[in-house]
């Protein structure tokens, strides 16, 4: 693998006597990993029963190295969002941000989801995800993943970071910024990354991370916490732009992040820069088993809140929706609680759970607010395919749980109609699992099943 002749320079300038051992480690593997979902599963009991043979990413208490000749992505278990394939460095910003139940969190860089997912399923259905890309075809592959993932306190956004900033003051716990950048860390990855690469990209990178943070700082609570991440070398990408929210922004200062033994820390010997910053911590693919990555974690200063916010506009009104007795009598066949205060129609006939206390979002591009429970019809009501992903098996009364080595389970992927053991079971609507894990809804009709399962998600 050519290397570009400028990086090269670059890197030996940042690495001096340790370039070698990276230059090295392009004849390593590449490395493949996967994420457990913590909604769904318990990583240990799912590793040690998994087909994979999986290895343990020591510093991502939920992740896993796979061997690259399987397919994990062609898997029931993938498709009933049990896991997630990610890159293992690309694992730790979600990993070392913490999130407790109840917060509100901002993913403002967010498609296709990786560390969105992992971010949404640490709230454990308590709290708020909002996670948001500027880009709306890369923001629908986000909004799958995230429903696929079966987190439904959500809101999915494609919109400029300044709009979102104006709308949502001090509105967020915690924010993570996993920032566009010029990719070095992910040349041994991906090769159209490195042949893309110009050393104009890291001042043009820089430029559009510092537009993003002095945005994200505004959205911050006092006291909330601030991931920034990027998968680059450059310290004009990496310390620099640390350097720029510190300088420009007072309130703001680095915390350590929770150490592991391979972790470098920032550099300090790059130019001007403050000693704080080896709090940051460098990823390097010679001393770890991942590729490139950058972190730094800051914390806002405490005081109070300013800001307060109109509530979020419903749609439905609230006589109206009592009289939709097809919707509540299919929620009433789930054990969970339904707020109907939080239960909004819009376009006249797509049903929404919202999140708890939703600020108005009026301007906003939104994709998704809340969970889509359904569409009420003509005299029915039809579930939807993220509202399947979000229960557990136990949660609904009428569940046909297939084998893993069942026919039928690639079948029903398909789209196919198949015939199911119905004993214990009543027509109607029927939550479709592998082995407990939900993969969607099927309407049975003594022992044949209807396939319900959404068409743009069916196996290839």
């Amino acid at each position: 693998m050519s290397l570009p002749e400028r990086f090269v320079e670059n890197m030996k300038a940042l690495l001096g006597d340790g370039f070698e051992a990276y230059e090295e480690s392009f004849n390593m593997e590449r490395l493949y990993g996967l994420r457990t979902n913590r909604l769904k599963t318990d990583a240990k009991e799912f590793a040690d029963a998994s087909e994979f043979n999986l290895r343990q990413i020591p510093w991502i208490d939920n992740g896993f190295y796979y061997d690259g000749n399987i397919r994990p992505a062609k898997h029931p278990y993938y498709y009933a969002g049990v896991y997630y394939l990610q890159e293992p460095s690309a694992m730790t910003p979600a990993n070392r941000l913490e999130i407790k139940p109840g917060d509100k969190v901002l993913d403002i860089c967010a498609a296709p989801g990786g560390k969105s997912t992992e971010l949404g399923a640490k709230l454990m259905g308590d709290g708020l995800l909002f996670t948001n890309d500027i880009s709306n075809s890369r923001a629908q592959a986000l909004l799958k993943n995230i429903e696929l993932f079966g987190i439904g306190n959500v809101v999915v956004t494609s919109e400029a970071p300044y709009k979102l900033a104006a709308k949502l003051p001090e509105y967020f716990d915690k924010i993570l910024i996993d920032a566009p950048c010029s990719g070095e860390g992910m040349f041994r990855k991906d090769v159209a990354v490195m042949r893309a690469w110009t050393e104009k990209s890291n001042d043009t990178f820089s430029a559009l991370q510092r537009e993003i943070l002095d945005y994200a700082v505004q959205m911050l609570k006092p006291g909330g916490m601030l991931m920034y991440s990027t998968c680059t070398f450059s310290p004009r990408e990496n310390e620099e732009s640390v350097s720029y929210l510190l300088d420009n922004h007072p309130e703001f200062s680095l915390v350590d992040i929770a150490p592991y033994e391979g972790f470098k820390s920032g550099m300090t010997d790059k130019g001007n820069l403050s000693p704080d910053l080896a709090k940051c911590v460098r990823i390097w693919p010679q001393h770890m088993d991942g590729e490139g990555h950058f972190l730094a974690l800051f914390k806002k200063a405490e005081g109070e809140v300013s800001t307060h916010f109109l509530p979020y506009r419903m749609e439905v009104n609230r006589r109206e929706l009592e009289k939709q007795s097809e919707l509540f009598e299919f929620l009433g066949h789930i054990s969970k609680t339904f707020d109907k205060n939080r239960i909004d129609i819009r376009q006249g006939s797509k049903v929404y759970y919202l999140p708890e206390e939703l600020p108005d979002l009026t301007g906003i591009r939104i994709m998704r607010t809340g969970l889509l429970l359904g569409e009420v019809k003509k005299n029915r009501f039809e579930p939807s395919q993220a509202l399947a992903m979000t229960l557990k098996a136990d949660e609904f009364d009428n569940v046909v749980d297939l084998k893993l080595n069942d026919d039928n389970v690639i079948k029903y992927l398909k789209g196919e109609t198949i015939d199911v053991d119905c004993a214990g079971l009543k027509d109607g609507f029927a939550l479709v699992c592998v082995d407990g894990y939900p993969l969607g809804w099927g309407k049975l009709n003594g022992s044949t099943l209807k396939n319900k399962y959404l068409q743009g998600w069916r196996w290839q």
